[in-house]
């Protein structure tokens, strides 16, 4: 130990003569680990910690296993049980002492005017109890609070919202919230650490399940059999495994489902219903719908800052060859002397030691830092990502592992190296060392070679991503992007009769289009990118049978202009589409290509798939559009179905009015909550900007893309500076030989392309090989690229002669110096 310490101090004092080594070699390993820190950080709290609370590891919860289909209305982020199916699992279920159900929804705080929106869980009286979760002030819902009929009664809100909307006042209790405009009395507070069990996501209020009736009078979902909104948590009993009590619960799967059969299911979709298994899966890490939507982008994320460390560390061994050489008289003299091999590579791997765990050090630094602009660029106003980045002892891990590695990877074989030449051999030589031979040169040959092929990889994957981001920046998705903005108008709390919705909608777009510097405003029940959709099978009059599903809108007139989506045939929504009149429909390409193989649907007629016993009009096809995209730009395009909003059967007091304006969002905006108030302050309204609903829906290929390019910048860059440093080693090993070629005739170019020739060798070795590991690493990304194989001989094309260009310009400087050298000097070098 004291010669350890004793070589520690002595290379402390070797790095600080050496600060401009010292400073690349650390910068460079705390990019390389703080960016794989950081992402292993991202996927540390998405995917592998548990949540905080009360024994973990004996959470699980009962849903539908590998579930491909589904037919109903669903309306929650975890949409895996209907209400009948959870009353019956929650009697039949055997492995938990305790289970809850719950779902997420968001709630509007304000009374009238833009909204404010609470985000809440609704949640049975066992739910807190089953994950031990004890109050920081008041009391948590129980079983008492969740009773059938309970009506407005208690809620729990969450510590952040307390101090963000009462200011911690201790005297929260018995205070009164708005929800949606029904009255809640605060009961207790959680405490700090809890913030719910769907990871990513945040609460603020917690709300008992028996208060659906209250909540949504006109959509029960306790009584909709066909709607899926619940998910559950529960407790294993002592004793009992996850693995047990999935085999209880699939052994009364099949009772379950013969008794919650929607009643509107047809014998089709009642035989797939009947075909689920329900089962017991763990949920000590919680739920997260994040992390399946980034679970594919984090890994690969990963793989790329990996390359990228080990280039980094292809890069330093380089370096660390450079200083053994150099060092190595003192190192043989010493070996000499007495010295052992083990002990002049401890002395020399030190100095990796030293230098990977300062770069870990900083890594660590760094990688929080980076991690919270993941998050942050990942998140929108309308979604924002709420994830615990604290410290914990896998990342500690995971950095302590990397540390390890780089320094096995660029310290361990330049130590080696160093100490191979015999004394004896090297003290007769009289030269600079043995190890400026073909041998140590040859090593740094293959790093170099390394470095470019793992470059070609990086930089193809970059340039995948950043081509698939412009495929979809530049697609025309059928509909005008920008100019647009989308107020969602809400006036249930006016407790309007349903027969006066469609009128005082129409009343509410006219009073919108009066407004100075408004082109043309429309209404819709559903726009694109706004994350609902709604679709139903179709059955043309000449067949009885499905011709499959198609979407469905409801449109206000002027709809197809104010979006920009041409009319190609017949006619748009008119103030002749009224309740009573002919049923009508506007379809798009894509639904006359499916339904009719693409013959011309004016005219024709359709019925939709109706549940038993309600009736199933004829609509008729008045006009056809172009197609658009409406819930990811990555989709095809999909059939979609257009309806007058006055037809709606069960119209609903609110809606969504795209406004084209040239005017200013803020001045816009402004008009608009004015002429609303004006016309009734009740009414609730809430902006968006169409670009922007488009720009969160690319954020995962931006991230990619942005990420990406940085590491193939990165890579590039460090196989140039690998480059750079192997051909000016080697002019200065051949120094010697560059003058004697000089001094018998040969010239400056033939000293360049000699140079160069070297230098091309190595690229197009480098070339060569990343070219075969990128054609086979590109399949990797194939399920995130848009328009673009993951094989495309273009992108790679374009990857090898961007590397080459930089490999030329890396090798060129040292080309030239070589050619200025002065003959009588090289020959007197040695």
């Amino acid at each position: 130990m004291a010669s350890f310490w004793q070589d520690l101090r002595y290379n402390i004092r070797l790095l600080r003569l050496s600060p401009g080594f010292t400073i690349v070699a650390i910068l460079t390993l705390a990019l390389g680990i703080g960016a794989n820190t950081a992402i292993f950080q991202l996927i540390s709290a998405i995917r592998l910690r548990s949540i905080p609370v009360k024994d973990p590891q004996e959470l699980g919860t009962v849903r539908i296993a590998d579930r491909h289909w589904g037919s109903g209305q669903f309306s929650s982020q975890y949409s895996q049980l209907t209400f009948a199916m959870w009353q019956e699992i929650r009697k039949g279920q055997e492995g938990f002492a305790e289970i809850a159900a719950f779902s997420d929804r968001r709630f509007n705080l304000s009374t009238g005017g833009e909204v404010r929106y609470a985000r809440a869980i609704q949640v049975t009286g066992d739910f807190f109890h089953v994950l031990g979760v004890n109050p920081l002030i008041g009391r948590l819902l129980g079983p008492s609070d969740d009773q059938p009929g309970c009506g407005i009664s208690g809620v729990d809100i969450s510590y952040a919202f307390w101090q963000r909307n009462f200011g911690g006042d201790p005297s929260i209790l018995g205070r009164r919230l708005t929800l949606d405009g029904n009255s809640f009395e605060v009961i207790g507070v959680t405490p700090p650490a809890f913030k719910g069990i769907s990871i990513g996501d945040s609460f603020d209020v917690a709300v008992p399940l028996c208060a659906e009736p209250v909540l949504s009078p006109r959509n029960n979902r306790l009584t909709i059999r066909h709607a899926w909104w619940l998910a559950t948590i529960g407790r294993l009993k002592r004793g009992w495994t996850i693995t047990r009590a999935a085999a209880q619960i699939n052994a009364i799967t099949p009772a379950i489902l013969q008794e919650t059969i929607p009643p509107f299911y047809d014998a089709e979709a009642t035989k797939k219903f009947l075909a689920y298994k329900l089962s017991a899966f763990p949920a000590d890490t919680g739920f997260s719908r994040l992390r399946e939507d980034s679970e594919t982008p984090l890994w690969l994320l990963l793989g790329i800052s990996g390359l990228v460390l080990l280039i980094a560390c292809a890069n330093l061994a380089n370096l660390m060859l450079a200083r053994a050489g150099a060092r190595e008289r003192q190192i043989t003299i010493r070996q000499a002397l007495g010295a052992t091999r083990g002990r002049m590579i401890r002395d020399l791997l030190s100095e990796s030691i030293l230098l990977a765990l300062a770069g870990a050090a900083c890594g660590l630094f760094l990688a929080f830092a980076v991690s919270r602009l993941l998050v942050a660029f990942i998140s929108t106003s309308d979604n924002q990502i709420f994830l615990d980045l604290g410290m914990d002892w896998r990342v500690l891990a995971f950095t302590t592992v990397l540390a390890v590695l780089t320094t096995i990877l660029f310290g361990l074989a330049p130590a080696f190296r160093a100490t191979r030449a015999e004394p004896a051999t090297l003290l007769q030589s009289g030269s600079r060392g043995m190890s400026a031979g073909r041998e140590r040169f040859g090593l740094r040959r293959i790093l170099v070679v390394s470095q470019v092929g793992l470059s070609v990889v990086l930089l193809m994957g970059a340039l995948l991503f950043a081509r698939s981001l412009r495929n979809l920046v530049t697609l025309d998705a059928g509909f005008q992007q920008s100019g647009i903005l989308i107020t969602s108008v809400d006036f249930k709390r006016l407790q309007l009769p349903e027969d006066r919705f469609a009128g005082y909608k129409r009343e509410i777009v006219k009073h919108i289009s009066s407004i100075p510097g408004v082109e043309s405003a429309a209404a819709a029940m559903l726009i694109p990118f706004g994350g609902d959709t709604w679709n139903d099978n179709v059955i043309t009059e000449d067949s009885d049978e499905d011709k499959g599903s198609a979407w469905m809108n409801y449109l206000g007139p002027g709809y197809f202009h104010t979006i920009g989506t041409p009319l190609l045939a017949g006619r748009d929504f008119d103030d002749r589409d009224t309740a009573n009149s002919v049923k009508v429909a506007i379809v798009n390409q894509a639904f006359a290509r499916k339904m009719f193989k693409g013959a011309d649907p004016v005219g024709k007629r359709f019925r939709i798939h109706e549940p038993p016993g309600e009736p199933r009009p004829l609509y008729e096809i008045v006009g056809v559009t172009g197609d658009n995209k409406f819930q990811d730009m990555h989709e095809e395009f999909k059939p979609f179905m257009y309806f007058p909003a006055p037809q709606q059967q069960k119209p609903s007091p609110d809606d969504q009015i795209l406004i084209k304006s040239s005017l200013p969002v803020t001045s816009l905006m402004a008009s608009l909550k004015q002429t609303i108030a004006d016309l009734n302050p009740g009414i609730d309204i809430e902006f968006s900007v169409f670009k922007t609903k488009i720009h969160d829906s690319l954020l995962q290929d931006e991230l990619m893309a942005t990420l990406s390019g940085f590491f193939g910048f990165l890579a590039a860059i460090l196989a140039a500076i690998g480059l750079y440093g192997v051909m000016s080693y080697m002019v200065v090993q051949r120094t010697r030989e560059i003058g004697i070629r000089m001094a018998i005739g040969a010239k400056r170019g033939d000293v360049v392309k000699m140079i160069l020739r070297e230098a091309g060798i190595l690229t197009l070795a480098g070339l060569l090989i990343g070219s075969g590991l990128a054609l086979g690493a590109a399949q990797a990304a194939k399920s995130m690229l848009f328009g673009l194989k993951p094989r495309d001989p273009l992108t790679l094309v374009i990857a090898i002669v961007t590397l080459s260009f930089v490999a030329s310009l890396a090798s060129f400087w040292p080309a030239y110096r070589a050619s200025k050298l002065d003959p009588l000097t090289a020959l007197r070098y040695e």
